[in-house]
């Protein structure tokens, strides 16, 4: 498995195209919830694209990294489902939180997910959301805490 953090203009069209359908597979049609994915976010010049890609070069994990100024955001993760359960969401956010430089950083967890978030150094923002139908906690990551 290789782990990389890169910028919209160094993912080349084919492996656009397999974030795109990543994201879509996982979020759109397993989690049954539609919702406009391409928010033009991501060729920002300061988005970071975070892949985990197999050895014969497949996308099976990816998340976003978006400079929102004041704090860093994190979103879209997600692991292929063929993968899941093997570890390999440290690595993947490992790698995201290396990219995220002196400044707090954010993110909506899934609330179920919200203890393996806290395992990571983030700790709970704010009330619990409905976001398309699933519980969601804001979640932040203090500048300076826990290792990247």
């Amino acid at each position: 498995m290789r782990v990389e953090a890169v910028p919209f203009a160094q993912l080349g069209p084919a492996r656009v195209y397999d974030v795109c359908r990543l994201r879509q597979q996982v979020f759109v049609v397993e989690q049954e919830c539609p919702y406009p994915d391409l928010d033009g976010r991501d060729p920002e010049p300061g988005t970071r694209h975070v892949l985990v890609t197999d050895d014969d070069d497949r996308l099976v994990g990816y998340a976003r990294v978006l400079d929102d100024s004041a704090v860093w955001r994190i979103g879209r993760v997600v692991l292929d489902p063929s993968v899941r359960g093997r570890g390999l969401a440290d690595p993947l956010m490992g790698t995201a939180l290396e990219v995220c430089p002196d400044r707090d950083v954010v993110l909506d967890a899934q609330s179920p997910l919200t203890g393996w978030y806290a395992s990571l150094g983030f700790e709970v923002d704010g009330d619990e959301f409905l976001e398309d139908g699933i519980p969601h906690v804001p979640m932040r990551r203090r500048s300076g805490s826990g290792e990247s």
